[in-house]
């Protein structure tokens, strides 16, 4: 009785949740410099599927809908992951940018803009850039990725070893901005702090994203154990190596594909999860999707206020998602220390 009530709670806040989503999505296209009423989106929307976009609401509906749609595929993935690392590496602090992956993207990328190479070609050499590193740092960690304990201390050395990759990656990110013509600065810099202007629809983040969530569902509850006691997991049957080094791969492909498509959006992997956790509990069945909902929703919504706080002038999104993300964070470390 007690499961089914959860699994009964479990499906209505999901259910609210992706309601929640699709209003972000329908609110991010009618809002703008040009206001679209709902009838107006109807009829753009009809435009649009019959493949003739001859009015206006038409074309902006087809701008908006594109860059909500990589909001939303972008904060999902980042919400996803986070999760993902705060139970690989047993740390509430830990985020998807924490083990230097993001790091690799943005050497690439910006070495890629340096040699002003064409946009497609700078999301694939931020994508390789972020592979490299995740590859990279598994070579250098493997002994903790494998061992079956999981204790603290191998999670701390994989933290650790993260921090000195993305130690070396800002370095580098320093020289090239340093020796960067100033024609090639600013665009760099946008990358560097996440922007969604320049996007565009792409499949592959999607697929990735789904890929995570079919892996992630499957093994919920052997998460679950690991997030809690990895000893304890081992003795109830729990391939534990191969777990975390499941987790730790997926979680490195999802931010290479957030990070790629957007460059590197702070705060969205971090205080998501936390508030999901605070506010659903720590059951990772619940928690994985219930995360990836709101992070693309969260993300959504920050990304329509970027683009419309000082219309016609657009911010990077990475600045919102920083300005809402300091004090929420806050906020959450205060409740969890008066607990």
């Amino acid at each position: 009785m007690p499961q089914s009530r959860s699994r009964q709670r479990a499906i209505i806040i999901l259910g609210a949740l992706c309601l929640f989503a699709v209003a972000s999505v329908v609110f991010a296209c009618a809002v703008g410099s040009v206001a679209l009423s709902l009838p107006e989106l109807f009829s753009a929307m009809g435009e649009l599927v019959h493949g003739s976009a001859t009015t206006l609401a038409a074309s902006l509906l087809e701008l908006r809908l594109g860059r909500a749609l990589s909001a939303f595929v972008t904060g999902a993935t980042l919400a996803l992951a986070g999760v993902m690392m705060q139970a690989l590496l047993r740390n509430p602090l830990a985020d998807p940018y924490v083990l230097g992956v993001s790091g690799g993207a943005a050497v690439g990328a910006l070495a890629a803009m340096l040699l002003m190479a064409a946009s497609w070609l700078v999301d694939l050499a931020a994508f390789g850039g972020a592979i490299a590193v995740a590859l990279l740092l598994y070579g250098l960690a493997r002994r903790d990725l494998r061992g079956s304990a999981g204790s603290d201390g191998n999670a701390s050395l994989l933290l650790l070893t993260g921090v000195i990759v993305a130690s070396g990656c800002g370095a580098l990110v320093t020289l090239m901005l340093s020796i960067a013509p100033d024609s090639r600065l600013r665009g760099m810099v946008f990358w560097l702090i996440g922007d969604l202007s320049g996007t565009q629809n792409r499949w592959l983040p999607w697929l990735v994203l789904v890929a995570a969530l079919l892996f992630v569902t499957r093994v919920a509850r052997s998460v679950n154990l690991l997030a809690l006691h990895a000893e304890a997991a081992a003795t109830l049957g729990i391939r534990v190596s191969a777990l975390r080094q499941g987790l730790f791969f997926c979680a490195a492909l999802l931010t290479a594909s957030a990070v790629s498509s957007a460059g590197s959006i702070g705060f969205v992997g971090l205080i998501v999860p936390h508030a999901c956790r605070f506010a659903l509990g720590p059951d990772h069945r619940l928690l994985l999707p219930a995360a990836t909902l709101i992070g693309a929703t969260f993300l959504v919504l920050a990304d329509t206020l970027a683009r419309t706080v000082l219309a016609p002038q657009q911010l990077p999104v990475g600045v919102i998602t920083a300005l809402i993300g300091v004090p929420v964070f806050l906020l959450q470390l205060h409740h969890i220390h008066k607990k």
